[in-house]
């Protein structure tokens, strides 16, 4: 999708060098309606199938005088295209133009003021054009320049760091030493806006609002007048904005399909078959294939086999369900030229395969060996059949999880579906912490339904991105009725978050986490323990596996 993506609008490139801050790099041109994509920062420039406007440089954990530092490709500075590096992404440049990098003698972690200086040169002020001369930043760095490279000029500085912002004299290259990215610098957006707008040109077109007629457009040239889809649903909020993009676009010809893989919530299935066929007008079947991914899923308790496991196993049955679908249409037309219908009235294969991949998703699932890893493979983007037969459709791929949701109020999905908390794709699966067993799953139902029940009734539900309920593979010493008990432990998570890459946790009130944990413990058989998951992200995830 990325091909059509770029055709359609100016883009940013970000190139990873591994910083816990590089995703909001993105966020931060998002905001400004400009689109933009982080590739790993060994992408070789030549390679790229499309021209981005300009290029950003994240920053890293890494040294750029470290034998094993991660190195950019020096065609960048060649490419004739304006180039912003943050932190060590100002290092790397100043290293490939002879610059030197020392280590301080202090880390710089926190608040400083950087002085802006004028230069009197209009392309080396314009990084910082019409925003102050002294501007509160964030540092985060233990090296620094000590040696300027050749063709570039001071443009801020601090007390400690004189070399804070450099550009070069001729040339569209800027560096700055501190993270524009994060909120804690203040005039972080006006940086931005000035790089992608007044310095690279960018055309600000990039809303949802554009981006719906041209996906529709988008999936109509690329399925064909007769091709069918079948849809991928979980019941989520991505799943089912997806499914009413396909709908729109395709209408009849488009199928939704939702898997019942035995670790679903509790009256999961019945529930999104009414919210997708009453509310969306989605056709969708209910496939129970739960005795499969049960008997699959036995003994296992490896996150990333649950995840392959089941990724796997979701293809093979939305293949079959393709296979009996297009077996009935062709019935259907039989039976219809039989009695005098046009030929081709209901023609067309199933061969494609809809589901609703965000961008997150594809972030966390590719290891940017130069130098992320992996955080964890999604079962939408790493546990995908090497074989399958249908083809993706993944119209969200590019977006954000405040994007989508803004996506589906655009397109009339009533804000209860929109706001609706995010449901993975393995399900319960990867919140049991152990083997997944009938008896476990629900167990955990029953919990993760009382901890929704209450959040909805204390009005806070909508103040949460995410909640639920984790069964951790411990057993504690209680007393339930005079009489010892030796069970089992539940972790609440409730996450703070919009675009699912940093999050915090939500800061209940007492007496509600008190109603949430009393319940628990006296209606669920076989948990005497509740505790509460207070880790932001990062250095956490939002789900445990």
């Amino acid at each position: 999708m990325s091909q059509e993506i770029h055709s359609q609008y100016d883009s940013i490139l970000i190139l990873d060098f591994g910083s816990q801050y590089s995703h909001l790099i993105t966020r931060r041109c998002r905001e400004l309606n400009v689109y933009c994509e982080m590739l790993p920062c060994t992408q070789k420039i030549a390679e790229l199938s499309w021209k981005p406007k300009g290029i950003i440089l994240s920053g890293s954990p890494y040294s750029v005088y470290d034998d094993v530092a991660p190195r950019v490709d020096p065609d960048v500075f060649t490419y004739g295209v304006p180039v912003l590096g943050i932190c060590y992404g100002l290092q790397e440049m100043a290293w490939n133009h002879g610059g030197r990098v020392d280590p301080h003698d202090t880390r710089e972690y926190g608040h400083a003021t950087i002085q802006v200086l004028s230069t009197g040169n209009g392309n080396a002020d314009a990084l910082f054009y019409g925003l102050g001369n002294d501007l509160t930043v964030w540092m985060s760095h233990g090296d620094q320049l000590s040696k300027m490279p050749e063709g570039f000029e001071i443009i801020a500085h601090t007390a400690s760091a004189p070399y804070a912002a450099i550009a070069h004299k001729e040339k569209p290259f800027y560096g700055i030493q501190f993270h524009a990215e994060v909120t804690h610098t203040a005039c972080g957006k006006g940086i931005f806006e000035n790089f992608v707008d007044r310095i690279c040109g960018c055309q600000r077109n990039w809303t949802m609002e554009t981006f719906i007629d041209k996906e529709i457009a988008r999936i109509r040239e690329m399925v064909g007048p007769t091709s069918r889809v079948i849809g991928a649903i979980s019941g989520g909020v991505d799943s089912s904005v997806a499914a009413k993009i396909m709908h729109e676009a395709i209408g009849d010809r488009f199928h939704a399909i939702m898997v019942d893989n035995g670790v679903l919530r509790m009256n999961e299935a019945k529930q999104v078959y009414e919210m997708l066929s009453e509310h969306l007008g989605v056709q969708l079947t209910v496939v129970d294939a739960s005795d499969l991914f049960l008997g699959r899923l036995q003994d296992v308790e490896d996150p990333e086999r649950k995840r392959k496991i089941i990724g796997n196993t979701f293809i093979e049955v939305f293949e079959r369900e393709a296979e009996r679908l297009e077996k009935d249409a062709e019935a259907q037309e039989a039976q219809a030229l039989s009695h005098g219908g046009a030929p081709g009235k209901i023609a067309g294969k199933y061969e494609f395969l809809l589901q609703g991949t965000l961008y997150p998703d594809v972030i966390e699932s590719i290891s940017f060996k130069g130098p992320s890893a992996t955080i964890k493979t999604h079962h939408n983007v790493g546990g995908l059949l090497e074989d399958m037969k249908l083809k993706l459709i993944e119209p969200l791929r590019e977006l954000f999880k405040d994007e989508v949701r803004e996506l589906g109020k655009l397109m009339g999905i009533p804000e209860h579906l929109v706001m609706r908390h995010p449901f993975p794709g393995p399900g319960l699966a990867i919140r049991i912490l152990g083997p997944v067993t009938r008896e476990q799953v629900k167990l955990l139902q029953h919990a993760d339904k009382i901890y929704v029940e209450e959040i909805w009734k204390a009005g806070v539900y909508n103040e949460i991105s995410q909640a639920f309920a984790v069964l951790l593979p411990v057993r504690a010493v209680g007393v339930q009725g005079d009489k010892r008990t030796y069970d089992q432990v539940i972790a609440l998570r409730a996450a703070q978050t919009t675009d699912f890459m940093t999050a915090t946790w939500y800061p209940f009130d007492y007496a509600l986490l008190s109603r949430i944990s009393n319940r628990i413990t006296n209606e669920v058989q076989g948990v005497n323990r509740v505790v509460l998951d207070v880790s932001s992200k990062p250095p956490a995830t939002i789900e445990w596996l």
